[in-house]
């Protein structure tokens, strides 16, 4: 029985200053709703916290996700033409872009260390991709 052979990913991979860009763009969009409803909601400084982790939880794993009206694209990566899909080309599905954020927290959490490491690796990737299995690829 044959197997079949996985999709060719298409597209160059998207390096570390593209997606850094991109990051900074979605970290400005979910702040600026994390202090609206923090306002709206009377919240003290912790409870912004644990709103801005729920939200960043959120807005990355669905737009990832092939649920999202762009798959693999946040508004941030959309702006600048970039996608997140998995090594075999297909997009995430909801589990997946869940296993990728948590890794991105981990990558952060590690003095960001995880997420520089995509400047350095021969596959764009950092801990997070490794961890889910993903490339981020230019689409334009």
């Amino acid at each position: 029985m044959a197997t079949a052979a996985p999709a060719v990913v298409s597209g160059a991979k998207a390096g570390f200053w593209i997606r850094f860009v991109a990051i900074f763009i979605d970290g400005i969009i979910v702040g600026i709703v994390n202090s609206a409803l923090g306002a709206i909601l009377n919240l003290n400084t912790n409870g912004r916290s644990g709103l801005q982790i729920l939200l960043g939880l959120v807005y990355y794993v669905y737009f990832w996700s092939s649920n999202s009206p762009w798959p693999g694209q946040t508004i941030g990566s959309k702006l600048l033409n970039i996608r997140v899909i998995r090594t075999n080309g297909s997009d995430l599905s909801i589990s997946q872009a869940l296993i990728r954020y948590v890794g991105f927290v981990i990558s952060a959490l590690c003095l960001l260390i995880g997420l520089i490491w995509a400047a350095f690796d021969p596959n764009k990737q950092g801990w997070h991709d490794k961890i889910a299995d993903t490339y981020v690829i230019k689409t334009a």
